[in-house]
């Protein structure tokens, strides 16, 4: 019997080594102290020929905008980098409300609304606006206006100075306006006639305010 048991015990050791003997095989001699390869390592490590693998951009390089898809138009960079200050901005949403702004401000404009005008315009814009105003005013002249419609409406300067957004946008728009004395002879324009405008103006914008509106600062145009 002790020969029995001693052979059993030999043959169980025996087993174990040859187990014991495979598992070193595969895992090798790490005995989870050694040191990993750095990070870098893994990251420099390309897929074999033939594997589909897209690289991913870098998260950094698309918030500063150095993507391999940064724009390379001027206006697209401006837009960019507003959006990015910006996280709400979009630039069709924009557009729809500087046509509306544009239509408000013109109205307005020839109505003499200086209500509606100041919250709507820069310090210096709604000072020049003023005064034409006053000038119909004390000439006692009426400004009629018909705003008709807008032939195109696009972006033409974009750019973020600090933290204040500035955008350009033309406009080309047609309206029927007539300027007239008080006893009703027409001094300029003509009540018949749609007159094509083209109005460049610059709206800004502060991007860390809370204060969703923009604010016109700047106008210039050529109206036939």
């Amino acid at each position: 019997m002790p020969d029995t048991q001693l052979f059993e015990i030999l043959l169980a050791a025996l087993v174990a080594g040859i187990v014991l003997f495979r598992l070193y095989m595969v895992l090798g001699k790490r005995t989870g102290h050694e040191k990993l390869p750095p990070p870098e390592q893994y990251r420099r490590q390309t897929a074999p020929s033939g594997d589909n693998v897209v690289a991913l951009p870098d998260r950094t390089a698309i918030a500063q905008g150095t993507a391999g898809d940064k724009p390379t138009d001027a206006v697209a960079r401006g837009l960019l980098d507003i959006k990015l200050a910006d996280r709400k901005f979009e630039t069709e949403h924009f557009l729809q409300g500087a046509r509306s702004a544009y239509e408000m401000i013109v109205t307005a404009f020839a109505a003499g609304d200086r209500k509606t005008l100041r919250p709507l315009l820069s310090e210096e814009v709604y000072a020049a606006f003023d005064s034409v105003i006053r000038g119909h005013e004390e000439r006692k002249e009426k400004v009629d206006f018909t705003f008709v419609s807008f032939s195109d409406v696009r972006i033409v300067h974009a750019e973020l100075k600090n933290r204040t957004a500035d955008v350009t946008v033309s406009f080309e728009a047609k309206y029927i306006s007539t300027t007239a004395k008080q006893d009703g002879a027409i001094i300029e324009g003509d009540p018949k006639a749609v007159r094509d405008v083209t109005d460049m103006w610059t709206f800004a914008r502060d991007t860390s305010s809370r204060d969703p509106n923009w604010t016109l600062i700047a106008t210039s145009g050529e109206h036939n």
